[in-house]
């Protein structure tokens, strides 16, 4: 497997397929790199290279009792991107993977990066608090923290239906894509991913946003019901210094894996842009 060892011991695996621009891909919650694979089969065979790692305590990294929090996070993936020496990347970053994203441009610059892609993701800030009324209470987050610590495989099985919007009136559940969401979320550990409920809830990205002075897109269903958009794109577009946001009428959180035509199109478009 490929592995780059961090400062403290901790491996990070990644995924390093094809040849060209590289195209760097940071994972949500619960999940791990291959909630990609829409998109980096997609992108592979039209010419690009591209990259995925596994957060640390998800998926096939380390699973640590430490450095599960967002400054580390964005401190593994400079340590992957300048593994490879990557130049001109693009990073794309999907609900706590755009925060991770975010956090890595605002502490470690754009030096190696010239574009940026946030999709359903959680920038500014998702907790709702007396500046930030749009967002969403603390015992939301609460009810994760005790979801994960009771029964983390019934509640990752459970959180798949609002997830991909299976849950909405008319829509058709696809069982293999519930059962991928559990595979990846059961494939981490428990400690990781209970410690990334605060990085993805709590964490404030706003001071992140106002230093990125490259090209962003913006990617958001509106019927979003794990990260409301109102609380995350809309305000994020307001802090960017170039971005453009894109709305997908009804489109759920899970939007890359419903909508991967759709999504791999308009990726495909602001990166030749």
């Amino acid at each position: 497997m490929n592995t780059v060892a961090m400062k403290d011991g901790t491996r990070i695996y990644y995924k390093d397929w094809g040849q060209g621009r590289p195209l760097v891909f940071s994972h949500g919650w619960p999940l791990n790199s291959d909630a990609w694979d829409p998109q980096m089969l997609f992108f592979a065979n039209q010419g690009f290279r591209v990259i995925a790692h596994d957060r640390r305590g998800h998926g096939r990294s380390s699973q640590p009792p430490q450095g599960n929090d967002m400054d580390t996070y964005a401190d593994d993936l400079a340590a992957v991107i300048d593994h490879l020496d990557l130049r001109d990347a693009v990073l794309i970053g999907h609900s706590t993977g755009g925060g991770e994203v975010a956090h890595y441009l605002g502490r470690h610059g754009a030096k190696r990066v010239s574009k940026a892609v946030l999709i359903g993701a959680v920038p500014p800030l998702m907790l709702k608090t007396a500046a930030n009324p749009k967002g969403l209470p603390m015992d939301v987050f609460d009810g994760i923290r005790k979801g994960v610590a009771d029964n983390r495989s019934q509640f990752y099985q459970d959180l798949a239906m609002p997830f991909f919007g299976f849950n909405r009136p008319g829509a058709k559940a696809a069982q293999g894509t519930i059962d991928a969401f559990w595979a990846q979320g059961m494939s981490g550990g428990i400690v990781g991913q209970y410690a990334c409920i605060r990085e993805f809830s709590e964490v404030d990205y706003t001071d992140d946003l106002k230093k990125i002075d490259i090209p962003v897109l913006l990617l958001h269903g509106d019927d979003d019901q794990i990260v409301p958009i109102d609380a995350s794109a809309r305000s994020a577009e307001k802090l960017l210094k170039h971005a453009t946001l894109k709305v997908y009428a009804g489109a759920s959180h899970g939007m890359c894996a419903v909508e991967a035509d759709k999504v791999n199109a308009d990726l495909l478009a602001f990166i030749g842009s």
